[in-house]
């Protein structure tokens, strides 16, 4: 089947290249997902009101996601490398697009959560060292040496049984040992006057057979909390570390790479940042909380988008959605029905007290959102029609909708809200101001080999 001219799909399976143009690989990038490639004159938007991308889609903004990372080293002392962390699907904002740009951009290193984003990172195109910050099966040895990715060691009984697989298959794998002083979570236990203790059994994993440890790191409980208390004990935090690290030093253990600045630590804590930190929600143009929200000039790289489906007017008592939640007052009113719902991200809590943006206006939600649709009431914005462009997260004539709003409504973080946003809802990539690419999740997970242009 020929797509006309104006614009691409490719649907690349594992094993093959994304080409940028004849002959040209992206990166050396194997994506196994739908992407849509754009003529760079074009708007995407142009191509049809109703197609079945535009339903709902977010829009990343590489650019800002750069910015943000460059602000983040510019507050760096020489020789003090990023760690970007990029787990849970760049927090929902697509791992290989945000990966690569900030590859491109001089990151140093890459942190995922799994094994499975680190192969994924792999796969698309990182090249730089990444991190795996949690769990792997110690059986899966081989395929960490194998994608030259680095394992985090947390324990003696972990250290262990990943030095047998690695002794048995004649490998080498590099870690970085994680020390747990506050978080009571994975870590040599070095807390409450334990620093001697961690150290000691710390230095016995270094010593085992098909480790090499390379790096050490801890996190911190309480960095984004600015009251004394929290400073208090991040402070705390920082010295047991440094205490552990000082013990292993007199035992003969040294690291090449210490780090335990989060993204609240990095902006907050600049004497903290020893060899390397571990930005985050901050490349996303997140502030990790209130406090640290005037400490850089960051911009948000996602926004989030629907459509209207269709506008009724309704008298006064009709019941909107379920259980009856909303009824319209006297004098009724003008519900549009737009395609987004709590299955795509925006959550049921929304019911009856969020509210969207139409041609530049705020429109409140009426009634329970669904799995698939929500209402708003569009009584007070003049000509919404079926088609419209619904903005959810991000700018529209002037007025904004942030997910630090999101976070507020549902009594909860900016970092979980854009995790949420569902993978049914494809990401549209921007950069220099125009879009470059998309990618459908759901299409790519079915193994469709077909598709029709936008």
């Amino acid at each position: 089947m020929r797509f006309p001219p104006l614009v691409q799909l490719l649907i690349v399976s594992a094993g093959a290249f994304l080409m940028k143009g004849p002959g040209e690989r992206m990166d050396g990038a194997v994506l196994p997902s739908v992407i849509y490639r754009f003529d760079p004159a074009k708007n995407w938007r142009d191509f049809g009101a109703m197609d079945y991308l535009r339903r709902t889609w977010a829009e990343i903004d590489l650019d800002r996601i750069v910015h943000n990372h460059r602000i983040i080293r510019q507050r760096l002392a020489p020789g003090c490398r990023t760690m970007a962390v990029v787990k849970a699907d760049a927090y929902g904002h697509g791992d290989g697009y945000v990966s690569r740009a900030l590859q491109r951009d001089g990151a140093d290193w890459f942190a995922v959560s799994n094994i499975n984003e680190a192969v994924s990172l792999r796969r698309q195109g990182v090249v730089r060292p990444v991190l795996v910050l949690g769990y792997t099966p110690p059986e899966m040895v081989g395929l960490l040496v194998e994608q030259s990715l680095s394992q985090t060691v947390y324990s003696g009984e972990y250290a262990h049984a990943l030095s047998k697989q690695a002794a048995a298959h004649g490998l080498t794998v590099d870690c970085h040992i994680k020390i747990d002083t506050g978080m009571s979570r994975i870590g040599f236990f070095a807390q409450q006057g334990h620093a001697a203790q961690a150290a000691g059994e710390i230095a016995q994993v270094c010593a085992l057979p098909g480790l090499s440890c390379t790096g050490a790191f801890t996190h911190f409980s309480c960095a984004d909390e600015y009251n004394s208390d929290s400073r208090s004990f991040t402070r705390h935090q920082f010295d047991v570390f440094m205490e552990t690290l000082g013990l292993l030093t007199q035992a003969g253990v040294e690291f090449e790479l210490r780090h335990c600045c989060n993204s609240a630590a990095t902006l907050a804590y600049p004497e903290y940042h020893l060899d390397m930190v571990r930005p985050g929600v901050v490349l996303y143009g997140l502030s990790p909380s209130p406090e640290c929200a005037d400490m850089a000039k960051l911009l948000p790289a996602m926004s989030l988008y629907t459509t209207v489906t269709m506008v009724k007017t309704l008298d006064q008592d009709a019941a909107v959605s379920y259980g009856r939640r909303y009824v319209t007052p006297r004098g009724g009113r003008r519900i549009a029905s737009i395609a987004i719902g709590y299955a795509d991200g925006y959550r049921r809590n929304f019911t009856n007290k969020g509210r969207v943006m139409l041609r530049g206006q705020y429109a409140p939600i009426t009634g329970a959102v669904c799995m698939d649709q929500l209402m708003v009431d569009v009584s007070a914005i003049d000509g919404v029609q079926s088609g419209d462009v619904v903005t959810l997260i991000g700018e529209s004539g002037g007025a904004a909708i942030t997910l630090d709003d999101f976070a507020a409504l549902n009594g909860t973080i900016n970092y979980e809200e854009c995790c949420l946003i569902g993978r049914r809802v494809p990401r549209v990539y921007m950069q220099g101001g125009r879009e470059i690419a998309a990618v459908d999740y759901v299409i790519a997970a079915a193994g469709e080999h077909t598709g029709r242009p936008l």
